[in-house]
Formats: structure tokens, C-alpha cells, sequence
């Protein structure tokens, strides 16, 4: 049974409706338990029996360990979302359930592991200018040891080796189907100097939004871990990404006001930033006036590439939480794992993927459209101080 540091099944079982998008009638008719039961344990208003919850786990391929498993760290009310002002609020708790038990079998996996925590620079001023801004984006190349003027070849590896877990969110309906979550992008938590961080993203068809998602995730995690009141968070958040993926130093010789789309196009296959984020990114160090983003946004709007840009970024797979959890379970881990993490198989085989799966996924999605395609590549071998080839391929 619980311990006093551990939730109440009730509570886990309000847990587990979330993470799979359930209603209470939708359990009530795969378990054959009444949904009052079900009401009534989720509110506390009675103690559950063990076998009823092993119902409830046999139908809905949970371990019985999930009932009795101590709670994310996360206080949800602080998750970052980057997402679309119209997301349905439904599926923001869904994702907040999903990423708070991502985050339980992180802190779970690291530390077993004994995986560093990043080493991340941090703001703690109320207010924060352009130049603190662009200051902080500079300093975290530096904790992530990438060039400070370089395009970044693998963002995900690039936090998996600083210790920034990332992980893929995919979500399936009742059915078994995958469900919409295309208007959220990404979330993220840290929780300070020596915890654990984990970053959040659904996969898209588009590498270079996935790139800018993690970049502007990161940002929230060193902008807002001590300031989570600021002001313009999101604002923030999208200066830094822009600051990260491309620093001032390049951005001021790059970028021109007399550029055309098709020298964005040219810096995008180099930076692998979207033509939007660039032509911001020329207006954010000032080489481009408003008169000129306002022209170049029309252009892109004739030419059809609001959402359909020329130049394909390749997408990126992370590979931390795969390597730690078959180091701890084994070449083929998520049973064995689902038990002694409490968490469902299907849940941990979208946040740890298997890299070939992943990749086979991938190469088919891609089947036909590999034209163009820019592929960035690997860094090289991980540095004295790095933890021992971990995430070496």
C-alpha cells in the first residue's frame, strides 16, 4: 500500500484517465466497473480495493505498481507550454499527465543511472533585456560545448550530452489512434542546479520546428526556472531560441535587408532555422526594418510557404532515454521496465524510442520527398569530462 510520501490510488487513477484520455464512462465500459465507483474513488470519497484496481490495470495495460507509485516532482502549475492560444484544455491536462509521469521516469532513470545534471546557465533578474538575452543564449553554447558561432548539427544530442533529457510525446486516442496534438509544440520543467530536466516535443513533419520547439523550450529552462513570473515568457523564450540556433555574431553578417527568400532559403539548409524564424531573427539584431519583414511575409504568403517551406530540415531522434533504460532492462526493456517504472509500456515507448524503429518510421514518412533533404551531422566524440560514451553510436 501507499507510503505517506506516495499519492492516493484514487489520485493515480484520476492520473491514469488523463494520460490515456479517458472519461469515466470510457473506463466504466472497458472494465465493467460502475462509473460511480470510479467517481468516488477519484474524489476519495472511498478507499479502492486491490482487486477492482487490477482490473482497471489488466484492461488498460497498466502495471498495478502505477496505483501505488510516488508522484512526478513537477508541479504542473509551473509546466511551460509552448502551444497555440486555441489548444483545448482537455488535452493541455492530458499532456500535463503525460509529461508529469515523463518526468517521474526520468528522475527515476538518471538518477539510477547516475547521469550529471545539466550544467545550465540561469536568469535571475526581474527584468531581462535584449542583451541579457542574447548574453544567456551565448552562455548555454557554452555549457552545451558547441561552437559559439556555428551552426548546431544535432540539438538533441547536443542537451542529451549537457544532461537535458528530451523526449517525444505521442499520444493515442481510445481507439488506438494517434491523436491531434498540433497545437501544442513543446513543454518543459527543471527545477534548478542539480535536478533533473526534461524537454517535451511532438514530433512534427518539419525538423526545423522541432529544432526551434527544443531551442525555445530550452529557453524557458534558463529563463524562467527563477523567474516564473516574468512578464513575456513566451516572448522571451522565442528571442532566445533565435539567439541559440543562430548567435548575433553570424546573424549581423548573414542577414541583410536586401536579402531575397531564396538567400533565406540558403541560410535555412545552413542554420536549419525556417525562413520565418530567420527573417525575425534579421529583425531582432536589427539588420532588417519593419517595412522589409512586413514585404518579405507577403512574399511568403504568394509563394504558399506559410506553412509549406522550400528546404527540408532533417529531423533528429533522441537517444538518451533509450541508452539508460537498456543499460538498466536489457536490449529489449519496455516490459521488463513497465513494472519497476509503473508506467505503461506505450507510455515509455514514446518517450525512450528505439532508435531504429525510430528511424525506420521516419525513412518512410520521408519515402519519395528525399530531395533537398538536409541532414546535419553528428558531433564528434564526447569530450574527457562527458559521461563515458554514453550516447555514442
Amino acid at each position: 500500500m501507499p507510503t505517506a510520501l506516495e499519492a492516493s490510488p484514487g489520485e493515480r487513477l484520476r492520473t491514469l484517465r488523463d494520460l490515456l484520455g479517458l472519461t469515466g464512462s470510457d473506463l466504466a465500459r472497458m472494465t465493467g466497473i460502475s462509473q460511480s465507483w470510479i467517481s468516488q474513488v477519484e474524489t476519495n470519497a472511498r478507499e479502492p480495493s486491490e482487486d477492482r484496481l487490477r482490473v482497471i490495470a489488466e484492461a488498460t495495460d497498466t502495471p498495478l505498481s502505477f496505483f501505488f507509485a510516488k508522484p512526478s516532482s513537477v508541479p504542473l502549475d509551473s509546466l511551460r507550454f509552448r502551444k497555440m492560444a486555441s489548444a483545448s484544455r482537455t488535452l493541455t491536462r492530458r499532456i500535463s499527465a503525460f509529461y508529469g509521469e515523463s518526468f517521474r521516469v526520468t528522475e527515476e532513470v538518471t538518477s539510477d543511472a547516475r547521469y550529471p545534471a545539466p550544467p545550465l546557465p540561469y536568469a535571475m533578474a526581474n527584468e531581462l533585456t535584449e542583451e541579457d538575452i542574447e548574453d544567456l543564449a551565448d552562455q548555454t553554447r557554452v555549457a552545451l560545448r558547441l561552437a559559439p558561432d556555428k551552426p548546431i548539427p544535432h540539438l538533441t544530442r547536443a542537451l542529451e550530452r549537457a544532461g537535458v533529457a528530451v523526449a517525444p510525446i505521442v499520444l493515442s486516442d481510445p481507439a488506438g489512434d494517434t491523436a491531434s496534438t498540433n497545437k501544442h509544440f513543446g513543454v518543459s520543467y527543471w527545477a534548478g542546479i542539480g535536478e533533473t530536466a526534461l524537454i517535451g516535443y511532438f514530433p512534427g513533419h518539419q525538423g526545423d520546428r522541432d529544432r526551434f520547439t527544443l531551442a525555445h523550450e530550452l529557453g524557458h529552462l534558463v529563463l524562467h526556472t527563477f523567474r516564473p513570473r516574468a512578464a513575456d515568457p513566451e516572448g522571451e523564450a522565442n528571442r532566445f531560441a533565435g539567439a541559440l540556433l543562430l548567435p548575433r555574431s553570424r546573424a549581423e553578417i548573414d542577414i541583410t535587408d536586401r536579402m531575397t527568400l531564396e538567400g533565406y532559403a540558403r541560410l535555412k539548409a545552413n542554420w536549419g532555422m525556417s525562413i520565418q524564424a530567420l527573417i525575425l531573427r534579421g529583425a531582432a539584431v536589427g539588420n532588417i526594418g519593419d517595412s522589409r519583414k512586413r514585404s518579405l511575409y507577403v512574399q511568403i504568403s504568394q509563394r504558399g510557404w506559410r506553412k509549406n517551406e522550400p528546404v527540408t530540415v532533417g529531423q533528429e531522434s533522441p537517444l538518451l532515454l533509450w541508452t539508460l533504460i537498456t543499460k538498466l532492462f536489457g536490449t529489449k526493456p519496455y516490459v521488463p521496465a513497465s513494472e519497476r517504472l509503473a508506467i505503461q509500456p506505450a507510455v515509455l515507448r514514446s518517450i525512450a524510442p528505439q532508435p531504429v524503429a525510430a528511424a525506420t518510421a521516419a525513412a518512410g514518412a520521408d519515402h519519395g520527398s528525399r530531395t533537398n533533404v538536409v541532414q546535419f551531422k553528428r558531433r564528434g566524440s564526447a569530450g574527457p569530462d562527458e559521461p563515458a560514451n554514453v550516447l555514442a553510436h
